[in-house]
């Protein structure tokens, strides 16, 4: 269970965060505001949200400035959007380690824990204090040219270095604890952590990889070689990338989300976040349910609960579902 936060007027502090553009999550997230509200919590709102907010009629709340210290004092946040809105509100909860809360208005929402219709058991889980909090690893990112770091970032799903430009390929040199690995022709490198395995990582053919299971992942994108296969590395170990093509340049990208160009010659390091990222749970579930619900996977057939009745003895069991 998590730690109770308070402010220091020892009042409960919850952060909203909304999708920008969906009419659907102000109202969602005002009603779910109100309700907290009434339990004697305070709302605390990004300024550019506010006015938005108080128009579907959020009142008597704490407005502050999108950044790093926004969710300084707060108990918890609460994403009202995808996962896109919910990485943003990462960079504002990471360096806090403020639990995030997710419900899903996106299209699958892999790192929200509930849906729209379950918004009263969002408010019950919140006042109650009946959530579970799971820290995520992330990655630490560090852009070299020559000697020197020239650029220093870090993600919660993962850190891409890609082609610039759409007419050509870009080669890269994989090195992983400062050894050579292969050497690619490709679109890109997808370095994923395991929550951000069923992300870009998916996409790229990688590995679904359990968020508990402590590793980082390295798989190219669209590579013109024999050799292309995702890699499944120590967590303790640094991925390093080298643009050694002389006429080619690249970008990275960390959750998509921040962007930093890359020339020839310039080296990617990608090792293990020096903080988490927190998530919030409100019920105990396991990732294959996750997984199965999420992606709508067949699973009809299934025998395995009914298989064990019958090793216990409970039954003849049925015909399974």
């Amino acid at each position: 269970m998590s730690d109770l936060v308070t402010s220091d007027h020892g009042t409960r502090t919850v952060l909203v965060v909304t999708h920008g553009s969906r009419v659907e999550a102000d109202a969602l997230a005002v009603s779910v505001a109100r309700q907290l509200q009434d339990a004697g919590m305070q709302i605390r709102v990004l300024g550019p949200e506010g006015a938005r907010l108080e128009a579907a009629g959020l009142t008597e709340m704490e407005s502050v400035e999108p950044g790093t210290t926004a969710s300084a004092g707060c108990e918890l946040a609460i994403v009202f959007g995808g996962d896109g809105t919910i990485l943003r509100a990462a960079e504002m909860c990471r360096d806090h380690e403020t639990p995030i809360l997710g419900v899903n208005l996106g299209h699958i929402g892999f790192l929200a824990e509930a849906d729209a219709e379950d918004s009263a058991d969002v408010v019950r889980g919140v006042i109650d204090r009946t959530y579970t909090v799971e820290d995520r690893l992330t990655v630490d990112v560090d852009v070299l040219v020559g000697k020197h770091v020239v650029a220093r970032n870090w993600a919660l799903n993962e850190a891409t270095v890609e082609k610039q430009s759409r007419e050509r390929m870009v080669e890269l040199v994989v090195e992983i604890d400062g050894r050579p690995v292969s050497r690619w022709g490709c679109d890109g490198i997808v370095c994923a952590t395991p929550t951000g395995s069923t992300a870009y990582n998916f996409s790229a053919g990688g590995p679904i990889v359990w968020p508990e299971v402590a590793a980082l992942l390295m798989v190219p994108i669209s590579a013109h070689a024999l050799f292309a296969r995702p890699l499944v590395v120590s967590p303790d170990s640094t991925l390093a990338i080298e643009i050694v093509d002389q006429r080619g340049e690249g970008v990275l990208w960390c959750d998509g989300r921040r962007a930093a160009d890359l020339p020839s010659g310039a080296r990617v390091e990608v090792r293990r976040g020096a903080h988490s990222v927190r998530l919030a749970r409100l019920r105990e579930a396991t990732f294959a349910d996750r997984l199965v619900r999420k992606f709508d996977l067949p699973v009809e057939g299934w025998r395995g609960e009914a298989a064990r009745r019958m090793a216990a003895g409970e039954g003849h069991g049925g015909s399974g579902s």
